[in-house]
């Protein structure tokens, strides 16, 4: 009897140490990266976003880990080139608050309302790695609201997505009771550290990870919000993508697929079938890239989205190659 007392004891102890490290540590990466771009609340959400330039909107939608910033090579190129560009903090993420219903969907009738909010008409939406959905979501929800979407290495059908078939951190993660205990104390904790610096490893594999990224992408991503959303939007995607997936052929705006041959995520299957269910969408196989491309590769993201804005109509941006690099 006393030695199970002594266990509890000391159990519930190392929680409540484990706990307190997180929110310390959350505190110290808040305060080591904090917000740079401005706030809108829709619907009594309150979204973080970067906006940058004048000219054709362009609104940038990140992927599964990190914020806004992914897209800061993206903006500020898009920016010099004649684009108003805005990089939303997705909500959950970064410093976006996150509803109690969060789906793609969700998602992107928030995002509709925020640009609505602030003016922006007909941007084109470019969504990275899971936003590849969000991306396309918002296409068939607001159809008369978007000039063309980009996908950048985009998850879009639930076939070949990492947690078609489940995923158990996820579900630990959203599990009632034991959920919010897990979420506070192990994803910051040195075994969750490890497991994170080799996730950011694997999504940039075989290229390299940028200076500064994976410091940034372990501090905030392990803060237990945002590392409950992503778990989340994990949960959320298949059931949202099968959804999507049998109307894709509905969208009749520019498409441009973006997708990396050394991609590890097998997006190259996910990029041939969309072109099939969208015949009219540009497919770009890109050589020597993998799946971090608005990181590692921002000229040809802005590449694909001065393709969709010719393909819209408008008058094209400044042609890349006429910005120098060491100016941005």
């Amino acid at each position: 009897m006393w030695m199970l007392l002594i266990a509890v004891l000391l159990l519930t102890g190392l929680t409540a140490a484990l706990w307190l490290y997180n929110r310390i540590r959350s505190a110290q990466a808040e305060a080591a990266f904090p917000p740079a771009g401005s706030f809108i609340t829709v619907e009594g959400t309150k979204l973080h976003y970067i906006r940058k330039g004048e000219g054709t909107p362009v609104v940038l939608l990140h992927g599964g880990v990190l914020r806004a910033n992914d897209f800061d090579q993206v903006v500020e190129r898009a920016a010099a080139c004649g684009y108003e560009a805005i990089a939303f903090d997705r909500p959950g993420y970064g410093y976006s608050e996150r509803p109690p219903r969060a789906t793609p969907a969700d998602q992107a009738r928030l995002i509709h309302g925020a640009l609505k909010q602030m003016g922006v008409e007909k941007p084109i939406i470019v969504g990275h790695s899971w936003s590849g959905l969000l991306a396309l979501t918002y296409a068939l929800h607001y159809p008369d609201d978007v000039s063309g979407v980009v996908t950048l290495a985009g998850a879009m059908y639930k076939e070949g997505y990492p947690a078609e078939h489940g995923d158990p951190i996820s579900r630990l993660a959203a599990a009632p009771v034991v959920g919010p205990i897990f979420v506070n104390t192990v994803p910051g904790s040195p075994l969750g550290m490890a497991l994170a610096r080799s996730s950011v490893r694997q999504a940039f594999a075989p290229e390299p990870v940028p200076a500064g990224y994976r410091e940034a992408a372990l501090e905030l991503w392990l803060r237990p919000g945002q590392f409950r959303a992503n778990r989340e939007d994990i949960l959320a995607f298949v059931p949202a993508a099968l959804e999507a997936g049998r109307r894709y052929r509905e969208i009749r705006c520019p498409v441009v697929i973006a997708v990396g041959e050394e991609d590890p995520y097998g997006t190259r299957e996910q990029a041939a079938r969309l072109k099939r269910d969208i015949p009219h969408a540009e497919l770009r196989e890109i050589p020597r890239v993998a799946h971090m491309i608005p990181q590692l590769h921002p000229e040809l993201a802005l590449e694909a989205i001065d393709r969709v804005r010719e393909l819209s109509g408008a008058a094209p941006s400044v042609p890349v190659k006429s910005i120098s690099s060491e100016t941005l």
